[in-house]
């Protein structure tokens, strides 16, 4: 059926669908669909039919003002199985507004304008089931209106504007599941009209005219929907007199078996007359509802008739005007002492003083009504005004009656007390115990219930805790919507239970329910549960639990998302909208179905630990990659270098300028284990005389050499001495082996003369191979050393004697060039 606005009001906010294109003809738009393709675009103010997405399934547009559906209105919606356009002012409907509808299988019509209805509305609507055209000025039914709806399977037609039902009006229709005529000014009837629909379900009829100036028709058009597998429902009827029962009389030959009255006034004579027609007539239900009784219930001359077949009885809202003045239901023993079923609900007095209305309601069975009902198993005495005192009464407690009762339902009585309750029923044979929206607050430690009752319904009340007062026999249990926070109770043979709007913060635990197969915890307080959880449960098949405090961890999403979808064994039976994240406060209220977490939102531990570990390696191999640059060894340098120059520059800077010359030709850098060499051959051929006294021609003096292991100052940090040596020397002479290679402080002297000389510029080394020695094999950071070495000319110590002389002469006129630039 259509959703009716009431209640798809709410489920608008669920969500919203805005997947179509406005078109360009002025018509306004409507986007309120939800994740079901359901479009509620009621109490809107619309005065022509919106544009709403194509992909629709459910299209709600009642009540607005829509008055006119042109051709154009609802093209494309090809997929539309519901629409609903209930109280508008609906006037014109074009002959091919509903031709595209081909998978509409609801239509609302009613509560409209129209005076005339058009067959070739429904002529391409193959699949419509229902129809529903209550409420329109139409006088009369167009012939072929139902033609080709083969499957149409419940009807509503009628108004107070019906004058005439004629045979053909229904030709087309052939069964019926429901069918409701609203005719209370009909006419004429052609008998028949109605007969050629079979089978047909349950009727509907509202003749509350015909039934008081028109029996004739009353009688045809009841006679024509009389079966013995009807279930007929009269509505709006004023019985008052013997002549507006003649119309049963027709139907009690087709021997009926359902009967209800709804909206019902009748008196005392009309009341008599109905018994007697009914006489004999094996009704199965006899029903009234919503009766108005302006009688004083004086019955009692119709105790002659026989109504044995009557197994159910049923009065709900049923009004007696003058309570004084009504006798006692003991006087309906011929009518009360049949029905297996019976059912007092919401049972009202009134009395009539003074222009005051006096209200009350049902307080008391006598125990003595209760004793005429011997063959009841069936008691419904809700929404009344029975306490516990009086129940005792109504139940006839300590004495031997309603011995065959099975199913008692007392809901919503201003009952206080359970442990009363428990001895009432507990020598009773009841299967069934209905005691919800009651007063119960606390339930007794222990209780004796009888060993029968299977079902239990407690839901609605104030309970605050559960005790082992519930039997062990319960196969189902109802305690909704009361203030529990936990179940620890066990019930080995409980199969359904309801647990929803309580303060539940988890599930119970499943090992207490091992045949549980049905279970619902919406609206309470849960937080999470998992697959351990569900696998407490044995046979747990169903599961509804949305409406809930759920905060969406990435385990309870992917969980959760899997349930829906079908995964596991445990099925979730509601609604997947009404599973929504509580927190995080990102995700408040977005559909764990539509929740997407990344890597980081669900492990967190783990992103943060590879995130270190990814730093880490990042960082390792940076690290491995500047040492492999030598950008370490650079940053040393360039540091020791900074701090060495600037705490000895302006000493040095001083004492260079006092002296006005440099201290030293040449720093000799060298390996300790070249020391040899350089004392035996390089300190004597440049700063000793030769053998003669004479120093070489090229000379004008003798040359100063400084040496570490001679001019170094005691007592100043090495490296301090090293930049100082190099500082205050003209040139710098390296002799270069591998055992300078491999020397910790001349690769020290190397790094300071390196950017010694790059800090002073020109070419202020001097490089000595004492032995050949690849030029890969001095580091690599040393790029420019080695790019020197590669463009400048370097001396290479002979082996042999002969050759000597010309490498002295060599390094003589390199030290030469740099006394004449002096010069």
């Amino acid at each position: 059926m259509l959703q009716k606005p009431i209640s798809n009001y709410f489920m608008m906010v669920l969500g919203h669908l805005s997947i179509f294109q406005y078109p360009d003809d002025g018509r306004p738009s409507c986007d309120h669909c939800d994740l079901h393709l359901s479009c509620n675009c009621s109490f809107s103010g619309f005065t022509r039919v919106p544009t709403v997405t194509d992909q629709a399934l459910s299209l709600d547009l009642s009540f607005n003002n829509i008055t006119m559906v042109t051709q154009d209105d609802l093209m494309g919606h090809s997929r539309l199985r519901a629409l609903d356009l209930h109280g508008n002012r609906l006037a014109v409907i074009h002959p091919s507004a509903f031709d595209s509808l081909w998978s509409l299988e609801e239509l609302d019509l009613s509560g409209n304008l129209l005076t005339t209805l058009n067959h070739n509305w429904f002529s391409k609507l193959e699949v419509l089931q229902q129809l529903n055209l209550l409420d329109n000025p139409y006088s009369r039914l167009s012939s072929s209106l139902f033609q080709g709806l083969v499957r149409l399977r419940r009807l509503k037609f009628g108004s107070s504007d019906l004058k005439e039902l004629r045979t053909g009006d229904l030709l087309g229709v052939t069964e019926l599941e429901d069918l409701t005529v609203h005719a209370n000014n009909l006419a004429r009837y052609d008998s028949g009209t109605l007969g050629d629909i079979w089978p047909l379900g349950r009727v509907t009829l509202s003749l509350h005219g015909p039934f008081l100036t028109n029996v004739a028709v009353a009688a045809a058009v009841l006679a024509d929907v009389s079966y013995p597998e009807t279930p007929i429902t009269l509505e709006d009827l004023h019985l008052v007199g013997n002549q507006s029962v003649q119309p049963f009389r027709e139907s009690a030959k087709r021997r009926i078996r359902h009967l209800s009255f709804r909206n019902l006034s009748v008196s005392d004579e009309s009341s008599v007359d109905v018994l007697v027609v009914l006489d004999g007539v094996p009704l199965s239900l006899l029903s009234f509802e919503d009766v108005t009784l302006t009688g004083e219930g004086r019955w009692e001359t119709a105790n002659w008739t026989d109504h044995k077949n009557i197994d159910e009885f049923f009065l709900r809202n049923v009004v007696v005007l003058d309570v004084f003045k009504f006798t006692s239901f003991l006087m309906l023993k011929f009518l009360l002492q049949y029905p297996r079923k019976v059912s007092l609900i919401n049972l009202s007095f009134l009395k009539l003083s003074f222009k005051i209305y006096f209200h009350l309601q049902v307080f008391l069975m006598p125990c003595e009504t209760s004793r005429l009902l011997v063959n009841l198993q069936y008691l419904d005495l809700s929404s009344n005004l029975l306490t516990d005192l009086t129940m005792a009464e109504s139940l006839c407690h300590g004495e031997k009656t309603l011995e065959e009762l099975r199913v008692l339902n007392i809901s919503g009585n201003p009952l206080k007390s359970l442990s009363m309750m428990n001895r009432l029923v507990a020598k009773l044979k009841l299967t069934h115990l209905d005691i919800s929206r009651t007063g119960y607050s606390s339930m007794p430690s222990s209780c004796s219930w009888p060993s029968t009752l299977k079902y239990l319904n407690i839901s609605r009340a104030k309970l605050r805790s559960i005790t082992d007062c519930l039997p062990t026999s319960l196969e189902v249990l109802d305690l909704s919507y009361n203030d529990l926070k936990s179940f620890s109770r066990g019930l080995p043979l409980l199969r359904e239970l309801y647990l929803s709007g309580n303060k539940f913060l988890r599930l119970p635990a499943g090992q207490s329910f091992p045949n549980l197969q049905t279970l619902t915890m919406q609206f309470n307080t849960l937080n999470v549960f998992s697959l351990p959880d569900l696998r407490s449960y044995r046979r747990l098949e169903n599961l509804q639990a949305g409406y809930n405090k759920f905060i969406c961890t990435c385990d309870f999403v992917n969980f959760l998302q899997s349930q829906l979808k079908g995964g596991g064994d445990v099925k979730l039976t509601d609604r997947e909208d009404g599973y929504v994240c509580d927190s995080p406060f990102h995700l408040k209220g977005e559909a764990v179905s539509q929740v997407r977490l990344s890597v980081r939102d669900c492990h967190q531990v783990l992103f943060i630990s590879l995130c270190c570990g990814v730093f880490l390696f990042i960082g390792v191999l940076l690290c491995v990659l500047l040492w492999r640059l030598h950008t370490f060894w650079y940053i040393k340098m360039t540091w020791a270098w900074l701090k060495a120059k600037r705490c000895s520059q302006k000493q040095r800077k001083d004492t260079v300028e006092s002296e006005g010359l440099l201290s030293f030709d040449a720093f000799v850098s060298y390996s300790e284990r070249d020391s040899s060499w350089v004392e035996n051959f390089l300190v004597p051929e440049l700063e000793e005389p030769t053998e003669d006294g004479s120093r070489s021609p090229s000379f004008s003096r003798p040359l100063s050499l400084c040496l570490h292991k001679r001019d170094f100052l005691p007592g100043q940090p090495i490296l301090d001495n090293i930049m100082s040596a190099i500082e205050h020397s003209r040139r710098t002479i390296f002799v270069l082996s591998e055992n300078f290679v491999q020397s910790d402080w001349c690769r020290y002297e190397l790094d300071f003369s390196h950017f010694w000389l790059f800090d002073v510029g020109g070419d202020a080394a001097i490089l000595i191979l004492l032995e050949p020695l690849p030029k890969d094999n001095i580091p690599k950071r040393f790029y420019k050393l080695r790019k020197l070495m590669s463009s400048t000319t370097y001396l290479e110590w002979p082996q042999e004697e002969d050759k000597r002389p010309e490498f002295w002469r060599s390094l003589r006129n390199a030290l030469k060039r740099d006394e004449e630039d002096q010069v």
